[in-house]
Parts: structure tokens; C-alpha cells; sequence
């Protein structure tokens, strides 16, 4: 069966940093297009960034260019997302999910994991 579990959240200052990480098992996480979608309160998924079997292409949502960073290790089948410059628009329920770019629905339909919780919070 496939699995993604999700950890390194944490509540952290406005400025702050932290590293998510995703342990994926169950699919051929080398030959699969990943990817960090997130959930503010009350709000919907929110695409963050995927990252691409292959040569590695990596996109992120303008609203956290500059500031994340996602990677993957094939030989660990673990993604990571490195947060630096946390906003308080940050907070909210991270998950990586099986498969690239999605928006709206497609989010909503994509196979993830039970979420890790970033908190920005001074």
C-alpha cells in the first residue's frame, strides 16, 4: 500500500526556520513527481512546490519562492521542504502528496499523507 508520513512541524517565530520531511513507501518514489501542498485554517489546499523524477526540476507558488526549498533523497525515498523566513501566512497543515503541480480539486484528489502542523506564531 502506499504511504507518505509527514514530520517536522513545529510552532516557530515569524523569521524562523524548519525542515519537513516525507517517508514514502508503497510506489517508485524515484521514478514519481512529488509534491508539498498545505491547508491554512479554514481554508483550502494550497499548492507549495513538487519536485520531478528525472533531472530534478523543481516549481514552487510564488508566495513561497525564495524562502522554501524542496529535495528529495531517492536512496532514503524521503522529500524534504526546507522553511526559512516563516510568515504567519505560513501556518497551517503541510502534506506531500504523489504526483506534481495540482490546483483546486486535483489537490483535493491527490494522494498524501496525514499532514505535519507549521505553526508561525510570535
Amino acid at each position: 500500500a502506499v504511504q507518505l508520513v509527514e514530520s517536522g512541524g513545529g510552532l516557530v517565530q515569524p523569521g524562523g526556520s524548519l525542515r519537513l520531511s516525507c517517508v514514502v513507501s508503497g510506489f517508485t518514489f524515484a521514478n514519481s513527481a512529488v509534491s508539498w501542498v498545505r491547508q491554512a485554517p479554514g481554508k483550502g489546499l494550497e499548492w507549495v512546490s513538487s519536485t520531478y523524477a528525472g533531472g530534478g526540476r523543481t516549481t514552487y507558488a510564488d508566495s513561497v519562492k525564495g524562502r522554501f526549498a524542496v529535495s528529495r533523497d531517492n536512496a532514503k525515498n524521503t522529500l524534504y521542504l526546507q522553511l526559512d523566513n516563516l510568515r504567519t501566512e505560513d501556518t497551517g497543515m503541510y502534506y506531500c502528496g504523489k504526483g506534481g503541480y495540482c490546483s483546486g480539486s486535483a489537490c483535493d484528489s491527490m494522494l498524501r499523507g496525514q499532514g505535519t502542523q507549521v505553526t508561525v506564531s510570535s
